[in-house]
């Protein structure tokens, strides 16, 4: 594999113009080459004539879909690595790219920390050196695109590192938008297994039948065989399950036994402590047990307060570099009120925020170009709203950013969709516009 991550060529797929460019820009910005096809067909020509190091294709797109161009990539070109991205995501999906030979597996929308993640990681495992090189995550960016010098945070690298050299399952308890997929891809990346398949699933479909029983109409190899379903596509990698406290009885129990045959390693996430809902016969106690045995704690970023700024300046760059344009500053009264700020969103909130402001701001930002809703509710006076008329406020916002668009609210938000949706009934913003769920 070639040295420098300028020389590593990536042939991005989709049938999309717009996520053509958005990638081939994104990828662009930290030293890639980048190719772009807006089907199978004409990236097949491509690669017919052209070496390249990784191929990130969309799965669904008119014509010959990305599981093609997948089972070619892995038969037919050995040197070359694939990641796909959807936005229709499904456990059959996963499985069946997993199984094909996709070391990645992106759901529509990703942010970009989790892009460069995923192709860092792709051609790691093939030996490229460059993109093992924290430098390209962008500006301040630490190990595994982790930022982050606060006391918390150096000790969750700690437990990254100690939870790496071990095989047992690990739980992440932190906020959603905290970054836990991103410390789950670190264990992973740190590990022996980091040569293995990474897959994060979340729980939605995840039943004791997608898991281990093939379906009507789907074929063994589609389902993952009879032994355990995605657990068999992860062998000797990582799975990470984004929310383990929604898992439905069922797939308890099929997760139970699958880590029995320990022939994956499991890292599950929950935003809520797991023992009322044991104690409440939510959930399974020998399961909990299992994960509990290494535990890291994902701090809100409300609980860092001396990375706000830290991670501002990070995002800045980032998007700044993305657009063309000068990185803004941050004055100092802009920085006290963000370090004020609770960040009921985390990181993710913050990410959002800073990609605003980045496209509003080419000098310094100050206070006030900051919203209302941050500059009130600082923890320096007392705050001229109550927390729910905050949530309500800053949901309506976000939710006007996108059009009304949940999917990609809830990704902004730091929640799914589910908890979306308990949202918007107890703010009673269903009737407030249009709402939809693409």
């Amino acid at each position: 594999m070639i040295g420098s991550a300028a020389r590593h060529r990536l042939l991005v797929v989709d049938d999309s113009a717009d996520t053509r460019e958005l990638l081939q820009r994104n990828l662009s910005s930290q030293g890639y080459e980048v190719l772009t096809a807006g089907g199978v067909a004409e990236a097949l020509d491509l690669l017919a004539s052209v070496r390249v190091n990784l191929v990130i294709t969309d799965l669904k797109m008119p014509g010959a879909s990305g599981l093609e161009l997948v089972r070619h990539v892995k038969e037919t070109l050995k040197d070359t690595d694939v990641i796909t991205i959807t936005g229709y995501p499904s456990v059959e999906s996963a499985v069946t790219a997993v199984k094909l030979g996709a070391e990645e597996y992106l759901t529509k929308p990703f942010t970009q920390d989790e892009l460069f993640a995923a192709v860092r990681h792709a051609i790691d495992r093939a030996g490229g050196s460059a993109a093992s090189d924290d430098r390209a995550a962008g500006p301040r960016a630490g190990r595994f695109g982790i930022v982050g010098t606060s006391d918390s945070m150096q000790r969750v690298m700690t437990s990254v590192t100690r939870a790496a050299a071990a095989s047992t399952p690990v739980l992440l308890l932190g906020e959603y938008g905290t970054g836990r997929q991103l410390i789950a891809r670190a264990i992973h990346c740190a590990s022996a297994r980091a040569s293995a398949p990474f897959l994060a699933l979340g729980c939605t479909g995840l039943s004791e039948q997608v898991l281990e029983k093939p379906g009507p109409g789907r074929s063994d190899a589609a389902a993952g065989g009879s032994i355990a379903g995605v657990f068999q596509l992860v062998e000797r990698g990582t799975l990470f399950i984004g929310d383990v406290s929604d898992l439905p009885p069922g797939a308890q129990g099929s997760l139970l036994r699958a880590l029995d045959d320990r022939s994956f390693r499991l890292v599950g996430a929950s935003h809520r402590d797991l023992r009322p809902l044991v104690r409440a016969g939510a959930f399974r106690e020998d399961l909990f047990v299992r994960l509990g045995i290494d535990t890291i704690v994902v701090p809100p970023l409300r609980d860092r307060s001396d990375d706000v700024l830290l991670l501002a300046e990070y995002f800045a760059a980032r998007f700044a570099s993305d657009a063309g344009l000068p990185a803004p500053g941050f004055s100092p009264e802009a920085a006290t009120a963000m370090k004020e700020y609770s960040w009921p969103g985390n990181v993710a909130e913050l990410r959002q925020l800073v990609e605003a402001l980045v496209l509003a701001n080419t000098g310094t930002i100050e206070v006030s170009d900051l919203p209302d809703y941050v500059r009130r509710g600082t923890r320096g006076g007392r705050p001229v709203a109550t927390l729910r008329e905050l949530e309500d406020e800053h949901i309506r916002t976000v939710l006007a950013s996108v059009a009304g668009n949940k999917t990609r609210a809830a990704e902004i938000l730091g929640i799914n969709r589910k908890t979306l949706r308990e949202k918007l009934r107890e703010h009673s913003i269903a009737s407030a516009g249009p709402v939809t769920d693409d």
